[in-house]
């Protein structure tokens, strides 16, 4: 069981690091972000605004959810037996979705690791967007005045969760590369000062 569970987990970084290479290339020109990194050890690349958002729509997605379900079974008779099937299963899917994707959001720009903060992104922009639109804009589900008050400020949270996550990425994609790539050139230097560090000699006969 562990060692399925690392697989899968290996697998899932390996799948967010690939997307996240396509969708956030990294700008080798960010020379403001190489002397941060000469200047400090570290440099924290948590994005702000983005925990901000992830924190107060944590606590508003339980108030949004069961605000929904009320006004849902308020308007159940009226409802078309069609639309009764599709607002049941987009609950049940949103739930799931706003779980997983809000524990990714918050590991992932905690602790700075751009596979989980890629996935909470992509789930973000992929599954919630619509989700939440459809529930917006769908006048056929006979969206009662504040039902509709309540998925506005949902969207209004998702989208900013979308346009500032992608920087947030892209900014956290460009550090530790950076940062990567100066470790490698200290570590030569270390060796070279050192002197275990030979370059190659040729030999001739």
């Amino acid at each position: 069981m562990d060692a399925t569970l690392t697989r899968m987990d290996t697998t899932f970084r390996r799948t967010m690091t690939s997307v996240t290479d396509i969708l956030f290339p990294v700008n080798k020109e960010k020379e403001e972000i190489r002397q941060q990194i000469l200047r400090k050890n570290h440099e924290y690349v948590t994005n702000l605004p983005l925990q901000m958002l992830l924190y107060f729509n944590c606590f508003y997605f339980p108030f949004w959810f069961i605000g929904s379900l009320v006004i849902l079974d308020l308007k159940w008779q009226p409802l078309d037996e069609l639309y009764r099937i599709v607002l049941v299963a987009i609950y049940i899917v949103y739930f799931i979705i706003e779980i997983v994707r809000l524990y990714l959001g918050y590991l992932g720009n905690l602790m700075e690791r751009v596979p989980e903060l890629a996935g909470s992104w992509l789930l973000t922009l992929l599954l919630t967007t619509p989700l939440i639109l459809l529930l917006l804009i769908n006048d056929n589900a006979i969206v009662l005045p504040f039902e509709r008050a309540l998925h506005i400020i949902m969207t209004i949270m998702v989208i900013l969760e979308v346009i500032i996550g992608y920087f947030a990425i892209r900014a956290m994609v460009n550090y530790q590369v950076t940062k990567y790539h100066l470790q490698q050139f200290t570590d030569l230097e270390n060796i070279d000062q050192s002197g275990s560090y030979f370059p190659e000699t040729r030999y001739t006969s």
